[in-house]
């Protein structure tokens, strides 16, 4: 059975990390954008990190511009921008696409793992979301319109088990 562990990606900073080395800890993974009417959430996702890092949750934004082109710049760029704006503190990943047959292992993972509305495969907008459990395994996908903070009780509920 595959599970998160099995992947690794690059940070923003272009060093690579195993994603195993998160074994034990409930994990949420996001496809962020900077120029989106979504990119407030960063503030939201950033309070998660705080309140429930502490406890086990890992937060990982993966950059992405392939809806809009909401996220256009280099991955320093997007550093800065995420730091600078939102104090961003969780772990950002380097630039990827999420949809298509560029798209990155993971997400090609998560999308079959946790298929969206009406059992699609792709991502449809900037901020989706995957809650993963402490085994490695998808817990749930959400909606960008779903808020971080109406997440804490799944949040919590993925800690304690």
């Amino acid at each position: 059975m595959t599970t998160i562990y099995d992947f690794e990606a690059q940070q923003i900073n272009g060093k690579s990390i195993a994603l195993d080395k998160f074994k034990g800890k409930a994990m949420l993974i996001v496809n962020t954008a900077s120029a989106c009417g979504f990119t407030p959430q960063f503030a939201g996702l950033e309070e998660l990190h705080k309140t429930y890092g502490p406890k086990g949750l890992v937060v990982l934004g993966f950059p992405c511009n392939q809806f809009g082109a909401q996220d256009s710049g280099t991955n320093d760029e997007i550093a800065d921008f995420c730091q600078v704006n939102y104090g961003v503190s969780f772990t950002m990943m380097e630039k990827i696409d999420v949809n298509g047959s560029s798209a990155h292992p993971l997400y090609q993972w998560l999308c079959s793992e946790a298929p969206g509305l009406l059992g699609s495969k792709s991502i449809k907008w900037n901020f989706t979301k995957f809650l993963i459990a402490k085994d490695g395994t998808v817990l749930k996908r959400y909606a960008p319109t779903d808020t971080p903070q109406s997440l804490a009780q799944d949040i919590e509920a993925a800690l304690a088990s």
